[in-house]
């Protein structure tokens, strides 16, 4: 089974440069009023951030940050690149795709967050690193087949992949059926499969708190499932937790990889 690869430090500030290209001319075209908005909401973010870690003392293994930038243009994810943004993370295949191709001089690691369909999958494995929501057979399936395909055609590294796990208690949740995640009684064995397919690395588990819980216990009780998890496949610890408005409690929970979106790059742009 193949071992996790050593994380970027989530604060490092990577060039973004593109071969042959002026950086100074490439800032200049990206300043701005959007790029100074950015700049200090990515601060801002960051500083929470230091102050979770420090506060669960967690210096020494900080999280990985994903600016997730959904509904957002392809300027802004440079505009963030420039910034030292490495990861960013998309909930639709179609949206994703077509920001992957246009930024592929930035060298972005790509996470696919949202509900994946199966016939998607061979679109996702194109351009993703990971995958952040694998909650069900016919998806870990479909994501192995499709990444048999892609590493033969380009010899790709294998996709991480993130089993996402619903913490809802009571069945019947609208929100929670269209959030997506296995229940935890099915995270062994879709484990499993995951780890036994070859061109998918299991990564660990995923989950969103449920709406109007206490995102503490949520994560608390993620953090369970975590630990379970790696007491069959030691490599898989990463768990991925934490948006906006819960950041401090995914970090006090063990979250390896947060995803935030709207405290950084601001409400969804208007549809015109």
């Amino acid at each position: 089974m193949t071992e996790p690869a050593q994380r970027p430090d989530v604060h490092a500030v990577q060039p973004v440069t593109a071969p042959g290209e002026n950086h100074e001319s490439r800032t200049d075209a990206l300043a701005g009023p959007r790029l100074a908005q950015l700049e200090a909401n990515l601060a801002a973010v960051r500083r929470r951030i230091d102050a979770a870690v420090a506060a669960a003392g967690r210096q020494a293994a900080p999280p990985r940050l994903i600016v997730v930038t959904k509904f957002h243009p392809a300027l802004d994810v440079r505009r963030l690149a420039s910034l030292g943004v490495t990861d960013v993370g998309e909930n639709r295949d179609q949206e994703a795709a077509e920001k992957a191709a246009q930024l592929q001089d930035l060298g972005l690691s790509w996470h696919f967050i949202g509900q994946l369909q199966s016939k998607k999958a061979k679109s996702v494995v194109k351009y993703a690193a990971a995958v952040h929501s694998v909650d069900r057979e016919a998806v870990a399936s479909a994501l192995a087949k499709a990444m048999a395909v892609e590493a033969d055609r380009t010899g790709r590294p294998p996709l991480d992949c993130f089993i996402q796990v619903s913490l809802v208690e009571q069945a019947g949740d609208a929100a929670a059926a269209h959030r997506g995640g296995a229940a935890p009684g099915e995270v062994p064995a879709l484990a499993e499969q995951v780890a036994g397919a070859g061109g998918l690395r299991l990564a660990g588990v995923m989950a969103v708190a449920p709406l109007g819980a206490d995102p503490a216990a949520a994560f608390e009780k993620l953090a369970d499932i975590s630990g379970r998890l790696a007491e069959q496949f030691p490599y898989a610890t990463g768990i991925s937790a934490g948006m906006s408005q819960d950041l401090e409690e995914a970090v006090r929970f063990g979250a390896t990889h947060l995803r935030i979106g709207s405290d950084i790059l601001g409400p969804r742009p208007a549809l015109r």
